[in-house]
């Protein structure tokens, strides 16, 4: 399958089923990166080798989100239960991520892609690595293309915790909490809520993942792991995402005008 037989030509919209009209791309993808330990593992490698070969994976889908007419990405890098691993896994990531960071930050800011890392409160994230995500984010804030959030030490729950501790600091009365008020508590508020969830190599899981931005989010499981993971198989996921009827507990009606049951 190629790009333009899936973002549906020289568009980011395609046919509907029955041709109902047109389904664009979905506004807000984010993927869960999973699979780099096992794609190591399988090759008798380290499992740094499976850390690494994930940048060319994140590239590529960097790229093909851009092309498809995604206007948001998010990408799982690092979460808050990630600190548990080994100290010399976890110094390695940092040192890669920083590297990442350095070696693409050009790229990114030409192809106009804003930048944005959700987390990055601990105190054990290196202070060069803190200034390499805010020098980023300062340096792409005016573009107007994709956002790309990188969720580096992020947990959903302390994202939702934060939120209520900030909206008490707020003195906001209890009848004045609304989806809407809580919602302008967390961290980058201008997010849209998550359309689709790509999280390789077959888990199924949320691992504690943008959970109040999720909650109407689709999801799509891809088998193959992370650093095999490409842009057509990107692709596959938007495809799949348009054919899915999104009903947000609603029933929709059919062409008859009755209700389906």
């Amino acid at each position: 399958m190629t790009v333009r037989q899936v973002v549906g030509g020289s568009g980011s919209a395609v046919r509907g089923p029955g041709g109902e009209g047109p389904r664009r791309a979905p506004r807000h993808v984010a993927c869960v990166m999973d699979g780099n330990g096992r794609w190591a593992a399988q090759r008798s490698l380290p499992r740094s080798s499976g850390h690494r070969a994930a940048e060319t994976t994140a590239i590529d889908v960097i790229e093909a989100a851009r092309a498809a007419g995604v206007e948001w990405l998010s990408m799982y890098a690092f979460s808050t239960e990630n600190w548990g691993r080994p100290s010399a896994e976890v110094d390695y990531l940092m040192r890669l991520v920083r590297r990442v960071v350095r070696k693409h930050a050009p790229l990114l800011h030409a192809r106009g892609i804003r930048c944005r890392f959700l987390g990055v409160t601990d105190p054990r994230i290196p202070p060069a690595l803190a200034r390499d995500f805010a020098d980023l984010m300062t340096l792409t804030a005016d573009n107007r293309g994709l956002t790309l959030t990188v969720a580096f030490d992020h947990g959903g729950r302390r994202d939702i915790v934060e939120a209520a501790r900030s909206l008490i600091r707020d003195g906001l009365p209890a009848d004045g909490v609304t989806e809407q008020t809580f919602a302008a508590h967390l961290p980058f508020p201008d997010t849209p809520d998550v359309d689709l969830v790509i999280r390789t190599s077959g888990e199924q899981r949320i691992s504690n993942f943008m959970l109040w931005q999720v909650a109407y989010a689709e999801w799509v499981f891809p088998p193959v792991l992370w650093p095999d993971f490409r842009a057509p198989h990107f692709l596959e996921c938007l495809h799949a995402y348009r054919q899915r009827e999104r009903r947000f507990g609603g029933v929709p009606p059919i062409p008859n005008g009755e209700l389906r049951s």
